[in-house]
């Protein structure tokens, strides 16, 4: 089975971000390019999922791993939130692919779900991207 955000290109893409970010409790969507984590498309606050921290933070980096977007490049706080959001991301997908190559090296991870007190983020990992969901994580 295909998947339909890979399978009929950008009007799919934005179709399906538009159908998500109206679902009730989601909060936005990032795409990102597989091989090197740069955002491709984004839709909803990221500003307030990830509140940009100051530039003499930096974020930790998974050894070998190299990220395409420097977010201490000059970007506006919004911009700059989705691309340390996207980092983190980006290296917490590799660092859970290297746990499920280490458990089996035929296997491969097909969904992540990370669930906070305040959020839930999904990330749906592809050949070609990766699709970032966060959303309300609604009360127990």
């Amino acid at each position: 089975m295909s998947d339909p955000v890979v399978g009929n290109g950008t009007d799919a893409l934005d179709e399906t971000l538009g159908r998500l970010s109206k679902k009730p409790g989601v909060k936005a969507t990032l795409v990102l390019d597989r091989s090197s984590g740069a955002i491709l498309k984004t839709s909803g606050q990221v500003s307030s999922i990830r509140k940009a921290k100051q530039l003499g933070s930096p974020l930790p980096a998974q050894p070998g791993a190299s990220f395409a977007a420097d977010p201490a490049a000059g970007a506006s706080g919004q911009d700059q939130g989705a691309e340390e959001l996207a980092s983190m991301v980006w290296n917490f997908i590799a660092t859970a692919g290297s746990l499920v190559q280490e458990l089996d090296t035929e296997d491969e991870v097909k969904l992540l779900r990370l669930r906070t007190k305040k959020q839930e983020l999904v990330i749906v990992p592809d050949a070609k991207y990766l699709l970032i969901v966060v959303h309300d994580t609604p009360p127990a």
